[in-house]
């Protein structure tokens, strides 16, 4: 009974031995290749007070008073613009844009400014890029000061994870500065 015992140790151990005598190499680090579309734009016509362009993947969802949404299935995520008229309101709604972009400074890493400024279309504004996981990786508004005021605000329609949002952050970043760029208002 004893050797049946020390036989079956015996066999065991041998197996745990050789088994383990190959090399062990580390599992190498793999990263998440997403490929998107090169950007197409197209100009956006319609009868509100401003046009633009922005990319052919994205399509609009028209909401009421000028306020529309650019949705990017492939992406997971919708670019809300908003349209407001100004008159004499102006300081407040710079006050709101601004309430509503550092409400995101809770989760965010941090939140970037930049002013754009484009004197020949009458288009002044600023980009707001938020990194980290916050629910808008990305804030911005135009105005002429006297009449038009427009904002947007970029959100996924996912758990923010800024890592593994963070290619389709890029890309329509991207989109967000050829909207503004090419944003013209109406008379």
């Amino acid at each position: 009974m004893n050797t049946t015992k020390y036989t079956s140790i015996f066999v065991l151990l041998s197996i745990l031995l050789i088994s383990c005598s190959g090399e062990v190499l580390p599992k190498p680090n793999g990263f998440l290749r997403l490929e998107y579309p090169e950007a197409n734009y197209a100009k956006v016509q319609s009868d509100c007070p401003y046009t633009f362009q922005k990319n052919q993947i994205a399509s609009i969802v028209p909401k009421q008073n000028c306020w529309i949404n650019l949705d990017y299935p492939a992406l997971n995520g919708t670019l809300h613009l908003s349209y407001i008229s100004v008159d004499g309101n102006l300081d407040q709604l710079l006050a709101d844009v601004q309430k509503l972009t550092y409400e995101h400074a809770v989760k965010a890493d941090a939140i970037e400014p930049t002013v754009y400024e484009n004197a020949a279309q009458n288009v002044y504004g600023m980009v707001y890029e938020v990194s980290g996981n916050a629910a808008s990786q990305a804030q911005f508004y135009v105005t002429d000061s006297t009449k038009h005021f427009l904002t947007g605000s970029l959100y996924f329609n996912a758990k923010p994870n800024y890592d593994s949002i963070y290619p389709a952050v890029v890309y329509i970043k991207k989109d967000i500065r050829t909207l503004i760029e090419s944003l013209q208002w109406k008379e």
